[in-house]
């Protein structure tokens, strides 16, 4: 299975080994005591952790001082896909199909871009939906509702 890039330690903090990340996930179990994350450098698992601001101070497993700490900077954090078949993944929405709420095909998904307010499907034909218009569903494919007129040029 492939791996998903998760988070990325920005820098080590204090003197003791912690480091701060910048979790790329919704999903805060990923820094749960006991998790394991993979790097470039190997397995990482997470002894603890506590919200920083909008980020998470980390302690890992045989990173015990500033010197381990500072050797992590920069290091990306993956891990398995985690099984909800209540979310929406980005990786499983490539390649989706999408439909309107009354079965018209709108297009296919070629990939979803992040924006501040929500992130954005984005359609082959040069379609942008909002994610927020999903109003269900299922392993490869969309329903959306949509406004009238949204793909209408002025």
């Amino acid at each position: 299975m492939a791996l998903l890039e998760v988070g990325r330690i920005a820098k080590p903090h204090g003197l003791k080994g912690e480091v701060i990340v910048r979790l790329l996930s919704d999903r805060e179990e990923r820094l749960a005591p006991g998790s394991v994350l993979m790097t470039p450098k190997g397995p990482l698992t997470v002894v603890r952790s506590a919200r920083h601001q909008d980020r998470w101070r980390v302690q890992f497993e045989g990173v015990a001082d500033r010197t381990g700490a500072d050797a992590l900077h920069g290091v990306v954090l993956s891990a398995e896909p985690i099984d909800d078949p209540h979310a929406m993944w980005i990786h499983d929405l490539i390649g989706s199909a999408v439909v309107d709420v009354d079965g018209l095909a709108v297009g296919h998904v070629l990939a979803v871009e992040a924006n501040p307010a929500h992130d954005i499907l984005v359609l082959d034909g040069d379609r942008l939906v909002p994610l927020t218009f999903v109003v269900s569903h299922e392993p490869g494919r969309l329903v959306v509702d949509l406004p009238l007129g949204i793909f209408e040029l002025d």
